[in-house]
């Protein structure tokens, strides 16, 4: 299984969108270079009020590129970096990824998926009813993210939009991805 970026995206201020950059640097045990998230302990805001000592298993956020497809056709524009994320994919089925997973992006960079990202309020006052889009229940009533993966950097590396992703799934048993 592989795929390629398609955006990175950083921001060192507090904001829900993040603008693209030509490359980002991934820094191991701490995540994108000068992006607000980036640290050893949990850097988002409602993590931090509940126990800032808490391990940031939130460094490097993902998303597929297919999903701002899928809420196109539903007449909601979204491009790169709109909702937050630092890499934007195409051609991995991220959400159906395992946590554990290892992604070798460009060169050395290496990510270890540690979950789905938990969805909030920000997303409807960027687009109004896009949070509904994003996020669901499916036939059994189980609740559905879909805005991305969260990771943390294995291995340090720049990534740059064109970049090849090779997928490293773990060992089985395979961990479903739990929101972090």
């Amino acid at each position: 299984m592989s795929g390629r970026v398609t955006a990175v995206s950083s921001n060192g201020e507090y904001s829900f969108t993040k603008p693209n950059r030509d490359s980002i640097r991934l820094l191991t045990g701490l995540g994108v270079e000068g992006d607000v998230h980036a640290g050893v302990t949990v850097k988002h805001r409602s993590r931090m009020a509940q126990d800032p000592t808490r391990p940031n298993l939130r460094q490097v956020h993902l998303m597929h590129e297919e999903l701002f497809d899928e809420v196109g056709e539903a007449g909601y524009r979204v491009t790169p970096g709109d909702l937050g994320e630092n890499i934007t994919t195409r051609g991995i089925d991220l959400l159906a990824l395992p946590t554990g997973t290892l992604l070798r992006i460009g060169g050395t960079a290496v990510l270890e998926v540690t979950g789905l990202r938990n969805p909030c309020l920000q997303i409807d006052a960027f687009r109004s009813g896009l949070l509904k889009r994003v996020v669901g229940r499916d036939e059994e009533g189980r609740v559905v993210r879909k805005a991305g993966i969260m990771s943390v950097v294995r291995e340090d590396g720049v990534v740059r939009p064109g970049d090849p992703i090779a997928v490293e799934l773990p060992a089985e048993p395979f961990r479903p991805l739990e929101r972090v």
